[in-house]
């Protein structure tokens, strides 16, 4: 059971112990983990790391900002530290330690080419309401990032959750035996990464599939059933001898979707749930999130977390930033709508975002603002081009774009649906004035790398500009 006494996340000697260094100095509480100097907390373990720069350049900073401890491969002064051949290792170590320590802990794991830091941190949110729990931040999803997330994690921890994703081949089976979740989720597979897959879509589905192998003895595997390659995820979760949970919106899904109304509000949504009719509200508004939110209860459910507990957390869990955040900005004598989903961007989210803003009220303008999609390899043109189909059939009247890439879309469209094009997100943010009126809903929409978020930032700095001349 879990120690319910209040205790550091770790000492200085038991991360000398998890890790098989040495320890200099003195032996310390440890109340946190991180690598980043500027981020240290008083009480924090500093794990010099080498990337870009050497964090052993940082130590001096991290110590003098208050790190307790700082794991590294050679002595540094300022500060008690466990010397290890190898940080990352060391990190890797102390990850596994923290997973053995509380063998209690339920774990689940997230992956999908869309959804995954929402879809995690829903899960997180019934987590919380269901005990003490445990999760990712941000996207901590990589090779960094999952290990950390679980040298974290508290021994008196109850649930924890955690985001696994990839961008090459061979990336998320280790990841995924990391955490050796109980129960592991595919929320989609879609064309994202694709550069670096000989194979394309199909090398994604495999990959993505590749987190069932991670699974205790016995665990569930929850797998989208609407996806292309459903029959991939299926093989795996077999393979790695798993439950298999399958949502999706098709007779015979152990999740079914069989409606999703969106509102001013949110949405409700009513499905099939093992065979059990049930209807609920959200406080998401977009379309993708019918089947999330299945995802989400799936997995609720393999972690021992009741259908109502998580049913309250869906009712109560708001768009995250840049992945659908809404906000009216004043504008003039009225207002817009903004949308932002400026963190990301691939054909499928594109498509759902479009969808999603198709069916929304509007006393103006249906407007998107996109910039480009990246690491689609030699698919990229063609991927592009193809969004003119979606946004056609959603009936949207007007589309701003930025970027070499988007210029494939731009040229696609029709000459009435043409806004501005400009070679880069942040020429077009300049112009933000000239890319709304009153009434719109505007979704800005785009890779992280080619800095949608300057428009979204600059759309949303609007309202402080229109108030700043009215108070002249």
């Amino acid at each position: 059971m879990p120690d319910t006494i209040a205790r550091p996340l770790w000492t200085a000697a038991e991360v000398a112990a998890a890790t098989g260094g040495v320890l200099h100095g003195d032996d310390r509480p440890i109340t946190g983990v991180t690598y980043n100097s500027r981020e240290i907390v008083p009480g924090d373990l500093f794990l010099a790391l080498k990337g870009a720069r050497d964090g052993h350049e940082f130590a001096a900073d991290a110590f003098a900002a208050g790190a307790a401890t700082a794991l590294v491969e050679h002595r540094v002064e300022g500060g008690p530290c466990v010397v290890v051949p190898n940080t990352l290792r060391g990190l890797e170590a102390l990850g596994v330690a923290a997973r053995e320590r509380a063998p209690h802990v339920k774990r689940g794991a997230v992956t999908g080419s869309v959804g995954k830091t929402s879809v995690t941190q829903a899960i997180k949110a019934g987590l919380d309401l269901a005990g003490p729990a445990h999760g990712s931040i941000k996207s901590y999803n990589n090779h960094i990032g999952v290990p950390l997330t679980l040298a974290r994690m508290p021994v008196g921890t109850r649930r924890a959750v955690f985001e696994i994703g990839m961008n090459a081949p061979g990336e998320i089976a280790p990841l995924s035996r990391f955490v050796a979740p109980h129960a592991a989720c595919v929320t989609t597979v879609g064309p994202v990464h694709i550069e670096a897959f000989a194979d394309g879509e199909a090398g994604v589905a495999r990959e993505k599939a590749a987190i069932f192998q991670g699974l205790v003895p016995g665990g569930t595997a929850v797998a989208n059933g609407d996806v292309a390659f459903a029959g991939v995820l299926a093989e795996a979760a077999r393979a790695a001898n798993a439950r298999l949970v399958v949502f999706g919106s098709q007779a015979g899904h152990d999740a079914r979707l069989v409606d999703f109304r969106p509102d001013a509000e949110g949405a409700t949504v009513t499905v099939e749930l093992f065979g059990r009719p049930l209807e609920y509200r959200l406080a998401q508004s977009g379309a993708h999130w019918g089947l999330n939110s299945l995802c989400v209860l799936a997995m609720l459910d393999a972690l021992d977390v009741p259908l109502e507990t998580g049913l309250q957390a869906l009712a109560a869990f708001q768009p995250l930033a840049g992945r659908g955040q809404t906000r009216q900005v004043a504008l003039g004598d009225g207002a817009f709508t903004l949308i932002d989903e400026s963190y990301n961007a691939n054909p499928l989210s594109m498509t759902a975002g479009f969808r999603s803003l198709g069916v929304r009220p509007v006393s103006g303008r249906r407007v998107v603002v996109l910039t480009d999609m990246l690491e689609l390899g030699d698919q990229s043109r063609s991927l592009h081009e193809g969004l003119a189909g979606p946004i056609d059939a959603a009936g949207l009247d007007l589309v701003h774009a930025a970027g070499p890439q988007m210029r494939w879309l731009y040229d696609a469209l029709p000459v009435s649906r043409r806004g501005l094009w400009r070679a880069t997100a942040a020429e077009l943010a300049a112009e933000a004035p000239l890319l709304v009126a009153p009434g719109d809903v505007v979704m800005v929409k785009g890779s992280n790398g080619s800095k949608a978020s300057l428009v979204a930032r600059a759309l949303a700095d609007l309202q402080n500009r229109d108030t700043a001349s009215a108070t002249r």
